[in-house]
């Protein structure tokens, strides 16, 4: 579907596919009104047990919205400490981290992540910001959180793991999947949905991370954060890929440090790789929410304006919708954003893929009713 996008639809008003029949088809209801609700809520189909899982959604072809970046946007409201970027705001402000997981829902996300990012004791040690906290404590929180949440809508929980202490000091596969098993054993007590090994620089790691949590029987989707030029090894996208599948991932793609058009040209080549060696995956992007066009392999973690100064670098709307489009056009099915990106960014990718999807956000029937 081609928009074109007319000075009303940037001043504010809605996209033409929404006024009219299209709102008619998206209830399921013949010439239903606007503030009518679904024949079923969300929330109701939650409840009865009747959430769809992550392949299943994929391989029929849905349009899964991720949601965006936590880090950076609980430390811009006062519960993250910058340079650590650890967790413990699951525990120690858990109200903060319901709050954003209930606006990235309000904003039509299909997944809420766990808020456990570094959350492995070895890196909250380093960080020297964790006190008596432990990463189990973090993690069970995190997940008790995201599920309370979840349910609250159609979305499903990610437990998520990233890159250790342990592979940059001592490259010992045995201790990096110790560290990465001790979460694993959290999320699978916790119940969540699916597994995500995101925020890695070398596929090496990634695919050790990847080995352990395919183990539980969940379904894993890997994530590098790479540029075009390929992993910190200098391992080529394509081949990063089909590591990441034959360690037993169903889902690979882009996360984080840099922005929606460089991860897309990554995952470019990723699909490529895949296509080359005869190999299938779901494809998975999840950018910065900042434009970076100057960045090379190691993301805008160089740039002078991080982490304090982005705001000048923060995407539109617009270009949220138009990543979202690129993204889908490309094959890309599951799509959503990391550090940079808000709830309403999450919004416009959502409303975006809104005829594809089949649905519109609570965010957008809300507005719609009451205006």
């Amino acid at each position: 579907m081609e928009h074109h996008w007319s000075a009303r639809h940037r001043e504010g008003f809605w996209p033409e596919w929404s006024l009219g029949f299209p709102l008619a088809w998206l209830y399921g209801v013949s010439g239903a009104d606007i503030t009518e609700e679904p024949r079923v809520s969300l929330k109701a189909m939650a409840l009865a047990g009747r959430k769809k899982g992550l392949l299943q959604r994929l391989d029929a072809g849905e349009v899964v919205i991720g949601d965006g970046g936590y880090v950076i946007a609980l430390e811009r409201r006062g519960y993250v400490k910058a340079g650590h970027w650890t967790t413990e705001a699951a525990v120690e402000h858990p109200e903060a981290v319901r709050q954003l997981h209930r606006e990235f829902l309000r904003a039509g996300a299909n997944v809420l992540q766990s808020f456990t990012f570094y959350s492995s004791d070895e890196k909250l040690k380093i960080g020297g910001s964790a006190g008596n906290i432990t990463s189990q404590q973090i993690n069970e929180a995190a997940c008790d959180i995201a599920r309370e949440i979840a349910n609250e809508g159609d979305a499903l929980v990610a437990g998520c793991v990233s890159q250790t202490p342990a592979y940059a000091i001592t490259k010992s596969e045995s201790e990096v999947k110790a560290i990465i098993k001790k979460q694993l054993d959290v999320f699978v007590a916790k119940g969540v949905d699916f597994l995500i090994a995101e925020f890695f620089r070398h596929v090496e790691e990634a695919a050790w991370a990847v080995e352990v949590l395919q183990s539980s029987g969940k379904p894993v989707a890997a994530t590098l954060c790479m540029s075009p030029e390929g992993d910190k090894h200098g391992v080529s996208p394509g081949d990063c890929a089909v590591r990441l599948v034959k360690a037993g991932a169903k889902i690979v793609g882009i996360n984080c440090h840099l922005d929606p058009t460089c991860a897309l040209k990554t995952v470019k080549l990723m699909k490529e790789g895949l296509e080359a060696a005869n190999l299938k995956a779901h494809l998975m992007v999840q950018p910065l929410g900042f434009h970076t066009p100057e960045c090379n392999r190691e993301g805008y973690c160089v740039l002078p304006e991080f982490p304090f100064a982005l705001e000048s670098r923060a995407m539109t709307r617009w270009d949220m919708q138009k990543y979202a489009r690129e993204a889908y056009n490309m094959g890309i099915r599951y799509i959503g954003g990391c550090c940079g990106f808000e709830p309403y960014h999450i919004r416009a990718l959502a409303e975006e893929l809104a005829p594809e999807r089949g649905l519109l956000t609570p965010s957008f029937r809300e507005a719609r009713a009451l205006g």
